[in-house]
């Protein structure tokens, strides 16, 4: 039957989606045995189904239909096909509802920007990466980044899945230092608690909402509420007293004024080359604000891991979900 699945995968690629995600989707119990078997066959496109987000009726013919086809939001869309658009929604959303059965409920809803903020700030010294991503935890919102696309290419900087009223954040692009990252996921923490989803399965941000100018005001609103949870305010301006600045001035001057402003010298850097226009020094002075350079994912998913109650989860189930965030214990 090894045609056949070869017709199945070409069609499951035609539909859009990538190689990588169909191999993570691939149920692990499934040798040479069970494709001798027409219920064992029956069963791999069930699976297949389930974790892809497909309808499974016609993925045992010879066509392939998604469930959340053209319900979800997506801000700063490119030319993207409405196959390519089915694919990331129906993928992200079969995470998020693993993600969801795997983590407590929170009985929390609806926190302003100046509530959370106070909150994490009684028990630590900025609104940083780390203490956002514990936030969202407490408040039963799972936070995850994607280390498998469901396309070739990296199409979607962050999404919010949404399942019977609660949320999941999926994250795409990643970063080398927790600043962009921060904002990126207070930016989305704001979709969840303005309520911009209503009643969508998802909400994607295709490209970095920082670095992308928008009329749309949900992505406005979300931009508000991500600046007031990391700095205080949505217009608070962040005086350095230097004429003029390089990246390594820059770099001293935040860190010396964090305490003061009470806002992590990363963010407060990328504050200052907002305000400025001085975009690439702003991100230059990164580098001398942090230790090192490190890709953000491994420590996000490393959260999630400690976090997430695997025992909820079918083993198949978490072998899959294991495998999406690259945890190395599959």
């Amino acid at each position: 039957m090894a045609d056949e699945n070869a017709k199945l995968i070409d069609r499951l690629r035609k539909a859009g989606f990538s190689r990588a995600a169909i191999e993570a989707a691939w149920p692990s119990w499934w040798t040479e045995d069970a494709d001798k078997s027409p219920s064992g066959r029956a069963e791999l496109r069930f699976a297949l189904a389930r974790r892809l987000g497909l309808d499974p009726r016609p993925l045992l013919g010879e066509r392939v239909e998604f469930i959340w086809n053209d319900e979800a939001k997506f801000k700063h869309l490119s030319a993207a096909s409405e196959h390519q658009k089915s694919a990331l929604t129906s993928f992200g959303v079969s995470i998020g509802r693993l993600l969801l059965r795997a983590t407590p409920r929170s009985g929390i809803r609806n926190v302003s920007a100046d509530k959370l903020r106070d909150s994490i700030l009684s028990s630590n010294a900025f609104v940083d990466l780390e203490s956002l991503i514990s936030a969202c935890w407490a408040l039963g919102i799972p936070v995850i980044y994607l280390r498998v696309f469901p396309m070739e290419a990296k199409s979607m900087h962050a999404m919010v899945v949404s399942v019977d009223d609660r949320f999941a954040i999926l994250l795409g692009r990643d970063a080398q230092y927790p600043a962009p990252v921060a904002f990126t996921l207070a930016h989305e923490l704001g979709h969840v608690m303005l309520d911009h989803l209503k009643g969508a399965p998802a909400l994607v941000d295709v490209e970095d909402p920082a670095s992308t100018s928008s009329d749309d005001d949900q992505e406005k609103e979300a931009d508000q509420f991500a600046l007031t949870l990391l700095t205080g305010g949505a217009d608070r301006e962040i005086k350095t007293n230097l004429k003029e600045f390089n990246a390594p001035t820059l770099a001293n001057a935040v860190m010396r004024a964090a305490a003061q402003y009470r806002i992590e010298p990363g963010t407060m850097a990328l504050c200052v080359g907002y305000q400025t226009g001085l975009w690439a020094v702003a991100t230059s002075a990164l580098n001398f604000i942090y230790s090192r350079s490190i890709p953000a994912w491994p420590e996000v998913n490393g959260i999630a891991n400690s976090e997430l109650e695997w025992d909820e989860l079918s083993i198949d189930s978490q072998c899959y979900l294991k495998k999406v965030m690259a945890i190395s214990d599959v």
